[in-house]
């Protein structure tokens, strides 16, 4: 199954105790780069939220943002951490006394440190799980927006490689034709200087130049990589970097064909398969 790195979920739950509101963004990366946001009371699930991510995803930039909101009937006890506060204006003397300039602390500088007010309500407990449970759920949706999306991109790539196909088969069915034509106008070009000219020279110059724009080697291997690509795109499993090398391996091949151009055939075929494979490559930046 494809999956795309790009997708969004959002996913709320309301109870008695408050509401949570999970929102996770995730955009194409070469690895797995994840941000997590949590509000204070539960900054603890930190470890748990990325681990999950490790668990499910392989690649991609993802954002994690939790927001709570407390019910008003519910509201937690705020309990003053003596300890915290007494280390604190400890501190503040010693600085006091080292610098001679430090105003003394107010109380709405000591309410502000962190760690100064404690929420002590078993219910947290609760919220934590309920957090964790509606993460899962979060992930999954954005799983489900990755799949869908990866199926699409995958629909778009393959309608590519088809028309890729369909201008390789043109090509070679030309190419007898386009051979022939430069033979002939090669030799017309030559006959009036025919006379100058060793015959055995002038053959061997012109099997020489036909050597050099046969392009049957580099229609098959255009036809080999594309059958890869369509093999990839059956695999489980990260795929996103071994395309994005097939895409490489195209684009070298579409250029070698352009090169080795002598007629406009195939040269407008040439400009039309980097087109097609700039646009998969494109594409294949968002798969994982």
């Amino acid at each position: 199954m494809i999956f795309s790195m790009t997708a969004f979920s959002r996913t709320q739950l309301d109870e008695v105790w408050g509401s949570l509101v999970w929102e996770i963004r995730s955009v194409n990366h070469r690895y797995l780069e994840a941000s997590v946001r949590l509000p204070e009371p539960l900054r603890g699930l930190e470890s748990a939220i990325r681990e999950s991510l490790r668990g499910k995803l392989n690649r991609g930039k993802v954002e994690c943002q939790l927001r709570f909101q407390a019910s008003p009937q519910q509201q937690a006890a705020l309990l003053l951490n003596r300890a915290t506060v007494e280390q604190l204006l400890v501190a503040a003397g010693k600085i006091r006394e080292l610098s001679g300039e430090l105003a003394p602390m107010s109380v709405t500088d000591v309410l502000r440190w962190p760690g100064v007010l404690e929420e002590k309500d078993s219910r947290m407990e609760i919220v934590e799980a309920a957090a964790l449970a509606l993460f899962s759920a979060a992930l999954d949706e954005m799983l489900n927006v990755r799949a869908r999306e990866g199926e699409e991109l995958g629909r778009l790539i393959e309608t590519r490689l088809v028309t890729v196909r369909e201008i390789v088969k043109e090509v070679r069915a030309l190419l007898p034709d386009i051979l022939a034509r430069q033979r002939k106008n090669l030799t017309e070009r030559l006959s009036e200087i025919r006379q100058e000219l060793d015959p055995a020279r002038l053959e061997q110059e012109l099997v020489l130049l036909a050597q050099k724009s046969d392009v049957d080697e580099e229609l098959d291997r255009l036809d080999s990589h594309v059958a890869e690509v369509q093999r990839v795109l059956q695999t489980p499993g990260q795929i996103g970097r071994r395309l994005d090398f097939l895409m490489q391996e195209l684009n070298r091949e579409a250029n070698t064909l352009s090169s080795k151009s002598v007629v406009a055939e195939t040269t407008r075929s040439a400009v039309e398969l980097k087109v097609l494979i700039e646009q998969m490559r494109e594409q294949i930046q968002n798969i994982e």
